[in-house]
């Protein structure tokens, strides 16, 4: 028996749609995991847009204004805390058509449910003075590759440029956040101290007599602020890569993601995810978000299956 919404004005489960090209009565649920989401008012639904990295074109997010203000009833749009776009107060009956004045657009329906959802994205190192990464490149990449695959509960993935992490992949069920090893040259350093100063770790202090740094790597959050204040450029970048997180999640029972792995490269992220998701399908339950598969298998468990693709990265000990 279905529970009845009681703050829902219809009061009912099911709407009758057309369905190629018949009359067919769809349950709310299935539209919602199409992106369609019923609201409280009577016949009327939100409709979400697939929006990558948060990212549109001015171009599209004209046409998609047109098309807003063309299906909403009330005129308005709702930007969602992941970057989404979504038109509110549309009717049922007008689902056809909308979709086909997004797709002369050039432009899709996001979804819900048990599937990998839109991944979120900070602006990351193509104008942003912190980024380490090029993040928009990365959700467009999960987009492309891994949007909409089956699992047995949400997922969501995140990508931040740098350690600030506004995309927060702690709280992601697949995180990556950009992070620089920084490596010091001696010889090309005056002890100016600045590099201390900038470190807001505590990881470098400077030597009492000749002022030239002592780096503590143990505290460093490889943010690279060591190396945009270096003005000899002692301090340099070593390497580029991502912090790996997994198992992260908010809501009403919040759970903070484990760290997994450091450093690891572009090439390799796709991989990464790609080998979360098998050993989630191996492991994972109906019903489960991968943080609650990680706490009852163990995080032992997906380290030693990600070891292989962990190989370019440093793998974090402690588990």
């Amino acid at each position: 028996m279905s529970i009845t919404d009681h703050f829902i004005e219809d009061k009912v489960t099911r709407i009758p749609v057309k369905k190629e090209g018949q009359d067919v009565k769809v349950d709310f649920n299935e539209l919602k995991s199409g992106g369609f989401i019923k609201q409280r008012q009577k016949d009327l639904f939100t409709v979400r847009l697939r929006c990558p990295g948060g990212r549109l074109t001015t171009k599209k997010l004209i046409e998609l204004a047109r098309i807003a203000d063309k299906y909403s009833k009330k005129g308005v749009v709702h930007l969602s805390f992941r970057q989404s776009l979504e038109i509110l107060y549309v009717d049922y009956r007008d689902f056809d058509a909308l979709v086909a004045d997004l797709r002369n657009v050039g432009h899709k329906v996001a979804s819900c449910g048990p599937r990998v959802r839109v991944p979120i994205a900070c602006g990351g190192c193509e104008y942003n003075p912190n980024g380490l990464t090029d993040t928009q490149k990365m959700a467009e990449m999960v987009d492309e590759k891994f949007f909409g695959t089956s699992t047995y509960h949400k997922f969501k993935m995140s990508f931040s440029g740098c350690p600030i992490d506004c995309a927060r992949t702690r709280e992601a069920d697949l995180g990556f956040q950009g992070v620089v090893e920084p490596a010091w040259d001696e010889d090309t350093c005056t002890g100016c101290t600045i590099c201390s100063r900038a470190c807001k770790e505590g990881a470098i202090v400077s030597h009492p007599e000749t002022g030239k740094p002592i780096y503590d790597p143990a505290k460093c959050i490889y943010c690279g602020d060591c190396i945009r204040a270096c003005p000899t450029e002692s301090w340099k970048a070593e390497r580029y890569g991502h912090f790996v997180r997994v198992g992260g999640k908010h809501g009403r029972h919040p759970r903070e993601a484990n760290d997994a792995a450091v450093f690891i490269p572009d090439e390799k992220v796709s991989n990464v995810i790609e080998k979360t998701l098998e050993w989630y399908k191996i492991n994972g339950k109906k019903g489960e978000r991968i943080g609650t598969t990680i706490d009852r298998i163990g995080l032992k468990s997906y380290i030693e299956f990600m070891k292989n693709t962990f190989s370019d990265a440093t793998i974090i000990t402690g588990v």
